[in-house]
């Protein structure tokens, strides 16, 4: 009987075992990952759809059993579009808060502030940097993966430029520019393009954020017949532009868009009049690379969107990379972790990266113009979704 008894509670024990909730694997003591983000104020709409980039890779890796067998939750702080707060709340999730992971922010000009931040900690910080010249120095903590890179923000549309025949290319040129870093990173690739495309730069004037009212840099690049406009700014710097050539039937050949034209709110906030504006990118939606697809087919679904928008790939892809790190060195060290990413390749949405000495992959130089209320990819050309539309169609009243 004894036999008997035991062999019954082997059997209840393997039952019990079989029966184990999926949810119940990786239920140990969660893994914290904490930061700040601009869920209010000037950069709300990005910053949200960031979250919910982080929050969907948070979902899959939990229903796949967690981060190192353990599930993952977020701690994240509104910084309110305020590059101080940032800091400060980067600050409190690893000295207060002692979070184990720490997550990248927004805009440019938050994440180069928190990037000091983190190398003090020695702390591993994936973000979108903002500009080359907060990646040279010398942190060995901080990545871009992908990185928002002003200096190779327009790359690709000059590259696309210097394929049209030069006596349809724009002749006279207006750029405005937002008057910090990652504006002012925006600059070098127009300074040395217009020179080799014999494009005469006869407006370079900066502004202050916010940009309340675009109508005298609108009536000067039309006096001066300006022919191809460079609206170096945020998102609501470009509304703002854009409204403001509408009403004084500004028709130049381009429009060139710094930040902000590839998020949903641009054609929400602006209709067809949004249509047609160039801009750069770090990653596109529709490029074969694995986990796209599904992703898009998810934010149809939630969002009713036609794939995913940038700023939702941006946090999905820095947290898949924190997730590669974390499992390649098996350990939530994070010197380890640094260490991991500096010597191996992270495969990601936005496509494979390895990192060099800065923390920054190979240059990325996607064009994208908004064409009929959507993102288009259009340079390179061989991956192109739609054919330019250029020059741009004057507007319709």
């Amino acid at each position: 009987m004894k036999g008997f008894s035991l062999l019954m509670t082997i059997a209840v024990l393997c039952g019990l075992m079989l029966t184990v909730p999926a949810a119940a694997i990786g239920a140990g003591k969660p893994i914290v990952i904490g930061g700040s983000l601009p869920l209010t104020g000037e950069f709300a709409e990005t910053g949200q759809w960031i979250e919910r980039g982080m929050r969907y890779w948070a979902e899959g890796i939990n229903a796949k059993g967690g981060l190192l067998g353990r599930p993952v939750e977020f701690k994240i702080y509104d910084d309110q579009s305020n590059v101080g707060k940032a800091v400060t709340f980067a600050e409190k999730a690893i000295t207060v808060d002692k979070v184990d992971l720490l997550f990248g922010g927004y805009p440019g000009t938050a994440a180069r502030a928190v990037m000091p931040v983190a190398e003090k900690h020695k702390v591993v910080y994936v973000s979108m940097g903002g500009h080359m010249k907060s990646f040279q120095q010398g942190y060995t903590y901080s990545f871009g993966a992908p990185p928002l890179m002003g200096e190779w923000w327009y790359e690709g549309f000059f590259q696309w430029l210097a394929t049209v025949p030069a006596n349809q290319r724009p002749k006279r040129a207006a750029v405005y520019t937002i008057n910090n870093p990652v504006g002012l990173a925006l600059q070098d690739s127009i300074d040395r393009w217009t020179k080799k495309l014999n494009i005469q730069v006869a407006i370079n004037e900066k502004y202050n954020s916010p940009l309340a009212d675009a109508t005298s840099m609108i009536v000067k690049a039309k006096q001066m017949n300006c022919d191809i406009i460079f609206a170096n700014g945020f998102f609501p710097d470009g509304v703002t532009t854009m409204k403001a050539a509408k009403a004084l039937d500004y028709n130049p050949k381009a429009i060139v868009q710094g930040i902000g034209s590839v998020v949903p709110a641009w054609i929400k906030e602006l209709g067809g009049d949004g249509d047609f504006v160039f801009s750069g990118t770090s990653l596109y939606n529709k490029l074969n690379y694995p986990g796209n697809d599904k992703i898009n087919a998810y934010v149809k679904t939630k969002y009713n969107l036609d794939g995913y928008p940038l700023y939702f790939g941006f946090g999905y892809a820095w947290m898949q990379t924190i997730e590669q790190a974390v499992k390649g060195a098996k350990s939530l060290d994070q010197t380890k972790i640094r260490d991991w990413l500096k010597t191996h390749k992270v495969d990601t949405i936005a496509g494979p990266m390895t990192f060099d000495k800065k923390g920054l992959p190979a240059p990325i130089n996607f064009c994208t113009q908004i064409i009929n209320g959507k993102v288009e990819l259009i340079w390179p050309k061989n991956i192109r979704t739609k054919e330019p539309v250029y020059p741009k169609p004057a507007w319709k009243k």
